[in-house]
């Protein structure tokens, strides 16, 4: 693991605020998170990446990475005209334009698949897959958040809970000529990105974890119900989709999910350090450069501000990486223009050095900066385009 003086070293003369790759430590997560997929062929998730060269890295990686979760229709058309296929769009689409520019890359013979989750959706995809021409693939979406007493642990994703609901919604695709059920995708949230050994919070871990094994029993359980019951009124599914980082060796046990998905592992957010299960290596991160010393001990640095999404939070700000001690102020936190930053630690930090922050989220991060600088073995060996930096803005 680089430590700062090398980070340092490596990027001296960099203007900052800047962003970055460890190909080392990216290449090490892609190996781990081939490993904890036992076998099961992985999705990317393109929204923890945004960023195609290191998309098109990834993928390159080995024949067990294969095909995208995407998560918007103008991404997966985007990426199919860059060579890309096997795209998946995991959140449903309705703008007639983005559907009808889905349709021209299938008629090209692309695959892209579309997600529906009721029959509003296939009404629509049908209606205008025929304007089109096409038989347009789509995935059947399926709620896999768990109801506690007094507690929804999950997300509010899908329409369909259970097996009959789904087989109400196939068989609304059945009846449409120009739609196709493709696969099945069933997202536990709860399970997949919920941390469960967070640092002075033992109770409140214990609590997760024990929601977690019983909630595993139950998205096993209506998956695999789901799957039976679809087979045997006719469906073939190519895929059947489940999973995320934090839930690779609970999804890859169930016998009737062919593919998991993994995204946010391959940089390794700071929301992911807190889970019992694993660690990867922190690939990814941000340089913000110290421009104020207003006290012994207090450094602030021009801007920062990269706050993640999702219910506000602590745990959305940035946290501070390398030098080791380094913290955010919690009366100030991240900042727009400026982010205060408490160090008393031994590396001496001056004007114009830097202080390398992790952002919260994996993807979010590329949202902020043009273009990522790759190292590897603390060399800059490349420099490639966000998405932002490609000129896109997909959401």
């Amino acid at each position: 693991m680089s430590t700062y003086e090398t980070y340092k070293a490596a990027f001296q003369g960099r203007q900052m605020p800047f962003a970055y790759v460890d190909l080392d430590l990216l290449d090490a997560n892609i190996r781990q998170i081939v490993a904890r997929a036992g076998g099961k062929p992985i999705r990317v998730a393109s929204k923890s990446i945004r960023s195609l060269p290191i998309l098109q890295r990834i993928l390159a990686a080995g024949p067990a990475l294969r095909g995208v979760l995407c998560f918007t229709a103008p991404e997966a058309v985007y990426l199919s005209r860059q060579g890309l296929d096997d795209l998946v769009i995991g959140y449903p689409i309705w703008h007639p334009a983005q559907v009808a520019a889905v349709c021209a890359e299938v008629r090209e013979g692309k695959t892209i698949v579309a997600m529906v989750d009721s029959r509003e959706h296939v009404a629509h995809l049908e209606a205008i897959a025929c304007a089109q021409g096409v038989v347009l693939p789509v995935c059947l979406d399926i709620d896999l958040s768990t109801d506690f007493p007094g507690l929804h642990f999950g997300v509010w994703r899908s329409s369909i809970f259970t097996p009959k609901q789904a087989l109400a919604v196939y068989r609304a695709i059945a009846r449409s000529p120009h739609l196709r059920l493709d696969g099945l995708m069933g997202y536990e949230a709860q399970i997949a990105g919920v941390g469960d050994q967070v640092p002075g919070q033992r109770l409140r871990s214990a609590l997760i974890r024990t929601l977690k094994r019983r909630s595993i029993a139950q998205v096993a359980e209506r998956r695999a119900r789901t799957v039976a019951l679809l087979a045997r009124h006719g469906a073939r599914l190519r895929f059947v989709n489940g999973g995320g980082t934090g839930s690779l060796e609970s999804t890859r046990a169930e016998p009737c999910v062919t593919e998991v998905t993994a995204g946010s592992g391959f940089f390794a957010p700071a929301l992911f350090d807190h889970y019992r299960a694993f660690r990867h290596a922190p690939a990814a991160g941000f340089a913000v450069e110290i421009v104020r010393k207003p006290r012994p001990g207090i450094y602030t640095c021009s801007g920062g501000g990269y706050i993640a999404s999702g219910a506000t939070g602590p745990e959305k700000q940035p946290r501070p990486y390398l030098p080791p001690g380094a913290r955010l102020l919690p009366l100030e936190g991240a900042g727009e223009v400026q982010t205060p930053i408490a160090y008393q630690g031994p590396v001496p930090l001056a004007l114009g050095d830097p202080i390398f922050l992790r952002h919260s989220k994996a993807g979010e991060l590329c949202e902020r900066f043009n273009t990522l600088l790759l190292l590897r073995q603390d060399w800059i060996v490349d420099e490639v385009p966000t998405y932002r930096g490609a000129g896109l803005c997909f959401l």
